[in-house]
């Protein structure tokens, strides 16, 4: 289908969802679908719900948030288990203004544009179906057409509770249009839709001297009090504020913190009571989510000023620090760049992964428990696993930094230092040294910085370069044993053959002579030297993997190559250390022979095949290989 037909479709689509009925109609679909009288932080949270989530290691991941936020698993479960699950249950958690509060470029607005754009696709599901009263400026929810004094009856009859009442407007038009009938009012399904301010209102403080309080709650149309007579005549005043226009859906406050104060006590009964004042009538019933996001810095000074105790009171702050986890970091930088102009430049593999583990360890705070280093806090919180230490220790480092994440290098800062490096670089390829470098350069320009910060940041500069060093060997590695994967088995069958010789007390025999030998120690210590094996430890390590070994055939399972995590690397070390002197004279000769040439080739060939480097990337990396073994 082309693009105009694509709109066709959807106008389509959009035309057979629309609905118009009258009240006793409405009543009628109510009644078999109670759903459609969610409130509006009901509705925000069966449509996360809706998504689904997954469970894993006691943790709740929420899938309408897993294709766009990255790394904020915890902060986001925090946020739809304490706020909005209990707001949907209308426990008093509902009448607080929600506050994201986070460092600069934390997720903090990603979040509250998801949950928009979110609840405008769920208002076109049967699941998400809103209905207003036909020709309301404020989408009312006919519900509210039902007087005070029947409202116990209809608790009792349809088990739904109605809270608001009818707003000054519908009150006329009941009278005037529908002679008092509420049974002929009619009723429409709404669409959400930010852009026609239907449902979603957003508010961004400017100037307090010229920004008005009608930019909030509607203002008097002069134009037609001649025509009615009076400014307390609602069909002389415009319902066109964003606090009229959010109503049934969610309203963002950017930089709530910045606004001057008289936009701030409006929110005080929107929030404890449900309604707000407007023009010269009597209080207006609003339901409606309000979120609001600022940085700490902002926050701090907020809650200081003791004039503002009344709205902090009213206020459930939830943190959103920066990601901490290094392969999450990596997935933000993808989307980020997937966003933008630069996705013909080939970006090599582990460049990205490079400039994450310099971002995630300006995050990070040192750690307090003895062993730990900074290194092995990134690997833990990562999911790695990280030798002597489990889930308990995982636990005990998250604890004892708590505010951690709230400061540090930020996204936005290395995809601009990445679009540096790129515009620098004539040919459209960039690898992690390039990466590192730009990084590098920009901490010199970034104002923000203290001298102690930049020092440290620095150093963590050199860090996030020495990982990548021992990253680019294991690709070389990889790609210069022809048949990697066949070269790695026969070796390791052949250590599980002595070894389960050693540990038994058995004889070996050649396989070419058939003479009886003893099992070979020298190749044995050769693949555990690798992994920091003692010789004092090799008794255990063995039996360790002699147990392992039996498990598996206990079972009927095959011990592969990947069964066991760190004899599997000690293989990796174990060949790229034999083929060292290869590697580097092939990548560091200046005029190879014909065997070197063809060698150079086909690990070239390798890198781009089955690694995802290009051409340029791939001569970069084993010039570059070549270069650290060489030193």
């Amino acid at each position: 289908m082309d693009i105009l037909s694509k709109v066709k479709s959807y106008r389509e689509e959009e035309n057979q969802l629309k609905w118009e009925g009258t009240f006793e109609e409405f009543l009628d679909m109510v009644k078999e679908r109670p759903e459609i009288a969610q409130t509006a932080h009901s509705r925000v949270y069966s449509m996360i719900k809706s998504s689904g989530l997954t469970e894993r290691e006691g943790q709740r991941m929420y899938h309408f948030f897993g294709k766009e936020i990255f790394g904020l698993e915890t902060a986001l479960e925090r946020l739809v288990e304490e706020y909005f699950h209990p707001a949907a249950k209308r426990l008093d958690v509902r009448k607080r203004i929600l506050l994201l509060m986070g460092p600069v470029s934390g997720g903090k607005s990603s979040i509250v544009t998801l949950l928009k754009r979110g609840l405008e696709q769920y208002s076109r599901t049967d699941e998400g179906a809103v209905y207003a009263i036909k020709g309301c400026p404020m989408h009312e929810d006919p519900l509210h057409l039902i007087p005070q004094h029947l409202r116990g009856d209809f608790a009792e009859e349809f088990g739904i509770r109605i809270e608001g009442s009818l707003s000054p407007l519908n009150t006329m038009r009941l009278e005037k249009e529908y002679g008092g009938r509420i049974e002929k009012v009619l009723v429409e399904r709404i669409f959400f839709s930010e852009d026609k301010r239907v449902g979603i209102g957003t508010f961004t403080p400017s100037d307090p001297k010229s920004q008005d309080i009608a930019d909030l709650t509607g203002s008097i149309d002069f134009s037609t009090i001649a025509e009615f007579g009076s400014e307390s005549d609602p069909r002389a005043y415009r319902f066109d504020g964003e606090l009229n226009k959010a109503n049934r859906g969610i309203m963002e406050f950017q930089e709530m913190l910045k606004l001057d104060e008289k936009f701030l006590w409006h929110l005080l009964s929107l929030t404890q009571e449900g309604n707000f004042k407007a023009g010269r009538f009597a209080l207006i019933s609003a339901d409606e989510l309000i979120v609001a996001h600022t940085n700490e810095t902002e926050y701090r000074s907020f809650i200081s000023n003791k004039k503002n105790e009344a709205l902090h009171s009213r206020i459930i702050v939830m943190p959103i620090p920066y990601n901490l986890k290094v392969s999450q970091e990596e997935r933000i930088y993808e989307k980020m760049i997937k966003e933008s102009d630069m996705t013909h430049v080939h970006i090599a593999p582990h460049a990205l992964r490079a400039a994450a583990i310099f971002s995630i360890l300006t995050r990070l705070e040192v750690p307090k428990k003895q062993g730990v280093d900074i290194v092995k806090k990134m690997r833990l919180y990562d999911g790695e696993s990280v030798e002597g230490f489990n889930e308990i220790d995982l636990e005990e480092l998250k604890k004892e930094s708590l505010n951690e994440g709230m400061n540090g290098i930020d996204p936005r800062y290395v995809i601009n230092r990445i679009s540096s490096a790129i515009i620098r670089k004539e040919i459209p390829s960039i690898n992690a040294l390039d990466v590192l470098r730009a990084l590098k350069e920009g901490l010199d320009q970034h104002a923000s910085i203290s001298q102690e910060d930049r020092e440290k940041y620095m150093n963590y500069i050199a860090v996030a370069r020495k990982e990548y060093d021992e990253i680019a060997k294991k690709e070389v590695q990889k790609a210069f044993v022809y048949s990697y994967e066949e070269s790695a088995i026969t070796l390791m069958n052949n250590y599980l053959d002595n070894v389960e010789a050693f540990c038994n007390k058995n004889k070996m025999r050649d396989p070419l002579t058939g003479e009886e030998m003893n099992p070979d120690e020298k190749l044995m210590r050769s693949i555990e030297e690798q992994i920091g094996i003692s010789e004092n430890a090799k008794k255990a390590f063995r039996e360790e993997i002699l147990i392992r070994l039996s498990a598996y055939a206990r079972k009927g399972k095959r011990f592969e190559y990947n069964s066991h995590e760190r004899l599997r690397e000690a293989i990796q070390k174990k060949l790229f250390a034999d083929l060292k002197d290869v590697v580097k004279i092939t990548t560091s000769s200046q005029t190879p022979d014909e065997t070197h040439l063809k060698k150079v080739n086909e690990v070239i060939a390798r890198l781009v095949d089955e690694h995802g480097y290009n051409t340029t990337s791939a001569n970069e990396l084993l010039r570059y290989v070549g270069s650290l073994l060489n030193r």
